[in-house]
Parts: structure tokens; sequence; C-alpha cells
């Protein structure tokens, strides 16, 4: 049997901290499945379609990863998947606390469900998604915030 975790997010952009994580996220399962959330909600830089392609692009040569998109629940993604843990990085103690909290209510609405806390290398800790959606905004540099390889969407700089 092997053993999948799943790693939720927005991804608006995919970061070099959030890569990180899913390396080291795949020493301990056999695949790891990026699961981009679509949030109608939530307004972001890219769209669903960009930040699949920019994340399937750095892994486009690992068949252990795979990028899929979502609407609703995270539980209710993992339940009908079959997959019973979830990877979540933590950068800081309100990081902690924040996923802390999701986590519990993921267990609740499905008792079989795992969460699993990895901390941030330090020297990756400060990377955040708005971090590089605000450097973008303003033509800065993001190049060093990013994973190697990945490629922003036409009309977006990334020198």
């Amino acid at each position: 049997m092997s053993r999948v975790a799943l790693f939720p997010g927005t991804y608006d952009p995919f970061t070099l901290g959030h890569y990180d994580l899913v390396i080291r996220a795949l020493r301990m399962f056999d695949k790891v499945v990026i699961a981009v959330g679509d949030n109608m909600q939530k307004r972001t830089m890219f769209t669903l379609e960009e930040r699949i392609q920019m994340i399937q692009g750095c892994f486009k040569h690992d068949p252990r990863v795979e990028v899929l998109s979502y609407p609703g629940l995270t539980a209710d993604f993992c339940k009908e998947r079959d997959i019973k843990f979830i990877v979540r990085g933590v950068r800081n103690a309100i990081d902690f606390g924040y996923e802390g909290t999701i986590a519990q209510a993921n267990t609740k609405l499905w008792d079989e469900l795992e969460s699993v806390f990895m901390m941030t290398k330090p020297e990756l800790a400060y990377i955040s998604s708005s971090l590089v959606r605000e450097l973008l905004y303003h033509n800065g540099e993001v190049k060093s915030f990013l994973p190697e390889g990945m490629q922003l969407p036409a009309g977006k700089s990334q020198d």
C-alpha cells in the first residue's frame, strides 16, 4: 500500500518554501498530491489554471508528485481519494496556531485524517506568496523566491 499525502493551498504563487516542503515530504511519503484550492471568494493574482501549470512545471520530471485542483473542503477531497495525510508547513508560532485549528477541524470531519506539520527551513521562513505577489506588483525581483525552473505566465516579471 502506498503512502500518499495531500499538500493543499492556494499557491498564488507556489514558492521556494512550498517546493522545499514537497521535496522533504517525499522522504516520508510515496506520493504527494499538491491540491490547489479553487476558492471563488479569494482574489488571486494568477488564475487556477496558471497556478496549476506553474506547479506542474516544477515537478514535470517527478512522477511522485501530482497537481490537482479542488473546490470545497479539504477533508472531503481527502476522503473521496482515501488520502489520510495532510502535510502543512509551519514558519512560526502564528502559523502553528492557525494550522492546528484547521487540523483539528479536518480530523473532526474525517477521523482517519492526520496532519503532519513540517517546520520551514529558517533560511526560507520569510518567504510567502504574499511577499512574492507584492514584489511582482512593484516589478521587483522574484526569481530567488521561486523554485528553479518555475515559469511565471507571460506578462509577469521574474527578473
